[in-house]
C-alpha cells in the first residue's frame, strides 16, 4: 500500500493485464515518457560508432538506457532465463563484466512469441533498445530496459550460465531510495545509481542479471497469480508471526523481493506458502521489474517451501459486562458466492471473533452481486450470511443498513457495496429512528440531556463531495446495559492512483490521500458534534479506513482529541490487518471517543497472512465496559 495500489484496484484489473504481451505500441509509451521528461537518453555512445555494444553499455549507469530508442547489433551473451508465457521473451547476460557496479550485465529481450532459445545458449542479438514502463507512464512505475523487435542468432549451446549475484542482507543497503530531483518532478531516473548506498539502486543495478537468494522467510503469502514475497533481511521490522511490518513512510523494508517461477504452473504447480514459512535452498534466476510489485526474481530454480505451521488466531470472549464491537471486510459478499464462502466467514465470526455483540461489515453487495441491473437491496445477502452464522453455532444476528443509490458508492459496477451493522439482540438493542436514506444526512440533537441521532441508521453528510463514488459512513445508535453507544461504520476511498514504493518518483505520489483526508475530516466533525452535545458520549468509529495508523487520514480522524486510534495500543510489531507486497500494514481500524478509557483491542489474524483466504482483510475487535 505503503503508497501502494489497493487490493480493490488490483482486483478490478482484468487477468489479461498480468500476462498480455507488449505490443508495437510500446515505443509510443517511451516517446510519451521522453516528451514528459520522465525518461531521457544520454549522449552518443558506442551505438553511434563501429564499436561493439555490450549489455552494460545498453543498461548504463542510470535507470534509463543511454541508447533508448536506438538500434543495436551484434550484442552477445548467454541466455539465463526463458519466459514462454505472459510477456514472452528471454534474458541474456554478458560473460565479460565491466568494473562498474552501477551497470547491469543482463537485459530482457522481448520476442512477443515463444522464444526459440534455451538457457545456456550463446546468442548474438540485434534490435531496438526500449524503455518499457509496466502499467504505463501514468502509473509512476520505473521502466524496464529491454531489446525489442530482435533478430537472434544462436552461436553455441550448453554453455554455463554466468555465476549469480547473491542478494542478501549484507548486500542490500538499509537506505531505501535517494530523494528525487525536484527539477524532474521528483524523479530519480536521471540520478547515477549508487548500488552500495540505496536498496532501489542496488536492485536496479541488477536488472536483468542472474541473481540468487538463499533460504529466506516468506513475508507475503502465495497469491492467486502464483507469486509470493520473501525478505532477505529476516530481522527487518519482523514480528512474531513471521511478517515484516510497515510502520512508517520511511520504513519501506528493503529486504523484500517478489518471487515468480519461469516454469509454467501447468508443468509444475507454484508452491503454497503462508507468512512465516521459509523458501529454503536456492532460488535463482533473472531479476525482472513488473507492474505488480516491481523488482521480481523470476526463478529458473525455485527453492522449497518449509511450512512453519502458522495458525489462525482466536480472540477472547467478551465478559458479560463488556461490549464487543468488531469490523470485518468480507470482500464483495453476495448471494452468487459459493455457500462455502458464507460458511467460512460465518465460522470466523463465531469461532475466531467469539460472536461480537456488534459487527460492522464492509463490502456487502446487493442481492445479485455485480449484475448491473439496478438492484440495490442486500437483504438476501444478509439473510444468507446471518443464517450461516446461526448454523455455525452463533447468535441470530439482526441487521441494519441503508441501500445506496445505484452505482454511486464505488466498487464493482452493479455490486453496490455498503457497510452494514449486525447486532446480537440478546445483548444489544438498536434504536431505530426513521427517515434515514441514501441521500439524507443524520444529525445530532439533545434528547433528555444526552446526544441522540436524528436518523438511526443514518448516513453522515452523504452530499459531501468527499463521498463521490465512495461509500458513505453509516451511523447507528445502540444501547448496551442501559448506556447508549454510537457506532459509525466506514469504508474510505481506496489507494487507487497512488504510485508504488518502487516508483521512479521518490517519495512516491500518494494522490488518493486527498479524498481520504476529506472523508476523515467529515467523520471527525460528526463525532465532535456528538461530543459537543454530550461530552461523555461513547462513540466507536470503525471499518476499512484504507490507511495507516500514522497517516494524515488517521491524524484527521483523531483531530482535537475527538477519537483515539485503538490500534496504537498494540506493540508496533502487531499493528497490521493486511499484507501487501510483503508489507504487513494497517488498513482496518477502530477508533474510540475519550470516554472509552479502558479497552482490549485485537487484530485477529485469520486471512491476510494465508494463501487460503476467506477475505483479504483481518477483522478487528474492541472490548470495553460502557
Amino acid at each position: 500500500m505503503p503508497s501502494s495500489l489497493p487490493r480493490t484496484a488490483r482486483r478490478s484489473l482484468p487477468t489479461l493485464s498480468r500476462t498480455a504481451p507488449r505490443t508495437a505500441a510500446v515505443p509510443a509509451v517511451v516517446a510519451a515518457a521522453l516528451a514528459a521528461g520522465l525518461l531521457a537518453t544520454g549522449p552518443a555512445t558506442a551505438a553511434d560508432t563501429a564499436d561493439t555494444v555490450r549489455i552494460h553499455d545498453i543498461q548504463g549507469t542510470t535507470r534509463i538506457s543511454p541508447l533508448a530508442g536506438q538500434q543495436v547489433s551484434g550484442v552477445t551473451g548467454v541466455v539465463t532465463g526463458v519466459r514462454t508465457y505472459g510477456s514472452r521473451g528471454f534474458w541474456f547476460q554478458d560473460t565479460q563484466a565491466d568494473d562498474n557496479p552501477a551497470t547491469s550485465e543482463g537485459v530482457f529481450v522481448f520476442t512477443g512469441s515463444v522464444p526459440t532459445v534455451a538457457v545456456g545458449d550463446a546468442v548474438t542479438v540485434s534490435g531496438t533498445v526500449t524503455e518499457y514502463v509496466p502499467g504505463g507512464t501514468s502509473s509512476g512505475n520505473q521502466s524496464l530496459t529491454q531489446i525489442t523487435k530482435p533478430t537472434v542468432a544462436v552461436t553455441s549451446s550448453g554453455n554455463p550460465v554466468p555465476a549469480p549475484v547473491v542478494v542478501s542482507a549484507r548486500s542490500v543497503p538499509s537506505a531505501y531510495a535517494p530523494e528525487g530531483d525536484p527539477a524532474a518532478g521528483g524523479s530519480i531516473n536521471g540520478r547515477t545509481l549508487e548500488p552500495g548506498r540505496y536498496a532501489l539502486d542496488h536492485y536496479e543495478s541488477l536488472e536483468g542479471t542472474n541473481v540468487r537468494i538463499g533460504s529466506s522467510r516468506v513475508v507475503g503469502a502465495t497469491d492467486p497469480y502464483n507469486e509470493l514475497w520473501v525478505t532477505v533481511k529476516p530481522h527487518e521490522n519482523d514480528n512474531r508471526r513471521g511478517g515484516t511490518v510497515y510502520g512508517s513512510y520511511t520504513a519501506q523494508n528493503t529486504g523484500r523481493l517478489q518471487i515468480q517461477s519461469l516454469t509454467p504452473v501447468s508443468q509444475t504447480p507454484f508452491p503454497k506458502a503462508n507468512v512465516g514459512d521459509w523458501l529454503t535452498g536456492t532460488t535463482e534466476g533473472p531479476l525482472d521489474f513488473n507492474q505488480f510489485g516491481g523488482y521480481t526474481l523470476t526463478a529458473r530454480t525455485l527453492g522449497t517451501v518449509a511450512d512453519r505451521g502458522l495458525e489462525r488466531e482466536t480472540t477472547e470472549k467478551q465478559h458479560r459486562s463488556e461490549l464487543a464491537v468488531a469490523t470485518y471486510n468480507v470482500e464483495n459478499l453476495d448471494p452468487t458466492d459459493a455457500q462455502e464462502k458464507f460458511d467460512a466467514l460465518a465460522k470466523a465470526v463465531v469461532e475466531n471473533l467469539a460472536s461480537p455483540d456488534i459487527v460492522a461489515l464492509e463490502e456487502i453487495q446487493d442481492n445479485n452481486g455485480a449484475k448491473n441491473d439496478g438492484t440495490v437491496a442486500a437483504d438476501e445477502t444478509l439473510k444468507k450470511f446471518t443464517d450461516a452464522i446461526v448454523a455455525a453455532g452463533g447468535p441470530a444476528y439482526e441487521w441494519r443498513g441503508i441501500d445506496p443509490v445505484n452505482n454511486k458508492d464505488g466498487g464493482e459496477p452493479g455490486g453496490n457495496i455498503r457497510q452494514v451493522f449486525l447486532f446480537n439482540p440478546e445483548r444489544v438493542s438498536f434504536t431505530d429512528r426513521d427517515g434515514g436514506d441514501a441521500s439524507t444526512a443524520t444529525g445530532v440533537v439533545r434528547e433528555q440531556g444526552r446526544a441522540a441521532l436524528t436518523h438511526s441508521p443514518g448516513r453522515i453528510d452523504p452530499a459531501n463531495t468527499a463521498w463521490d463514488n465512495s461509500r458513505k459512513p453509516l451511523a447507528g445508535e445502540f444501547t448496551f446495559r442501559g448506556r447508549t453507544v454510537f457506532v459509525v461504520a466506514n469504508h474510505f476511498g481506496s489507494k487507487g492512483g497512488d504510485e508504488s514504493l518502487v516508483s521512479h518518483r521518490q517519495p512516491p505520489n500518494r494522490s488518493s490521500e486527498v479524498k481520504r483526508l476529506q472523508q476523515a475530516q467529515a467523520v471527525n466533525a460528526f463525532v465532535k458534534d456528538v461530543l459537543e452535545v454530550q461530552r461523555t458520549a461513547d462513540v466507536v468509529v470503525l471499518g476499512d479506513i484504507n490507511d495507516f495508523e500514522f497517516s494524515a487520514t488517521t491524524k484527521a480522524l483523531t483531530d482535537g482529541g475527538a477519537l483515539h486510534a485503538a490500534v496504537t495500543s498494540l506493540p508496533r510489531s502487531e499493528r497490521y490487518s493486511y499484507v501487501y507486497q510483503g508489507n504487513s500494514q494497517v488498513l482496518d481500524q477502530i477508533l474510540t471517543s475519550p470516554s472509552i478509557r479502558r479497552f482490549e483491542y485485537d487484530s485477529v489474524h485469520i486471512n491476510a497472512e494465508f494463501a487460503e483466504q476467506d477475505s483479504d482483510h483481518d477483522p478487528q475487535v474492541l472490548r470495553f465496559r460502557p
